[in-house]
C-alpha cells in the first residue's frame, strides 16, 4: 500500500501520527492476509509495533505485508513501514509490527486456513521465529486472563 502523508493526517508539528500509522498497518495486514486464506478476517494481536522515525506531511508512506507462518485457524503477517520523501525517492524503515489474525466465517466461528508454502530456508526460519512468539503470545493471554480472575 502507499499513500502520500496529508495534513489531516499529522500531528502539530507535521508528522503522521501515530495512530494513523496503526489504521494503515491493520489494514495492510487484513489484506495479505484475507488475500492468504480467502476467507473473513479479523484481527487478534498487535506484537512488536515498533516507530522508528517519523513520516513527514508530503512523504509517501509506503507498507509492505507478508504472511509469515500459518496456524490452525490463524495466522501471523509481518508489517514494514517506510517513508518515501517525493522529491528525492530516498526510502527509510520507519516502523515494524507483527499482527495476528484469525479467519471466520458468516457466522463469526473459526476456520481453518491454508498452510504457509515456505520455500527457502529464511522463509522456514522466519515461520519458526512467529511459532515462537506466537508461544508468547498465547501465555501472556493466559496470565492476563488468570488475573482477570
Amino acid at each position: 500500500m502507499v499513500q502520500v502523508v496529508l495534513p489531516n493526517d499529522a500531528n502539530p508539528l507535521g508528522f503522521i501520527l501515530g495512530g494513523t500509522v496503526m489504521h494503515l498497518i491493520d489494514i495492510a495486514a487484513a489484506i495479505a492476509c484475507f488475500r492468504h486464506a480467502r476467507q473473513r478476517v479479523v484481527t487478534a494481536a498487535v506484537d512488536g509495533l515498533q516507530f522508528l522515525h517519523p513520516i513527514k506531511v508530503g512523504d509517501l508512506i509506503i507498507l509492505k505485508a507478508e504472511v509469515s507462518a500459518t496456524f490452525r485457524t490463524s495466522m501471523e503477517v509481518e508489517v514494514r513501514v517506510m517513508s518515501e520523501k517525493t522529491l528525492t525517492g530516498e526510502r527509510m524503515l520507519t516502523s515494524h509490527a507483527y499482527l495476528t489474525f484469525v479467519a471466520i466465517d458468516a457466522d463469526g466461528r473459526r476456520v481453518e486456513v491454508p498452510d504457509l508454502v515456505l520455500e527457502t530456508d529464511a522463509e522456514r526460519q522466519r515461520a519458526e521465529q512467529a511459532r515462537a512468539r506466537r508461544d508468547a503470545r498465547l501465555a501472556a493471554k493466559k496470565s492476563l486472563a488468570a488475573t482477570e480472575g
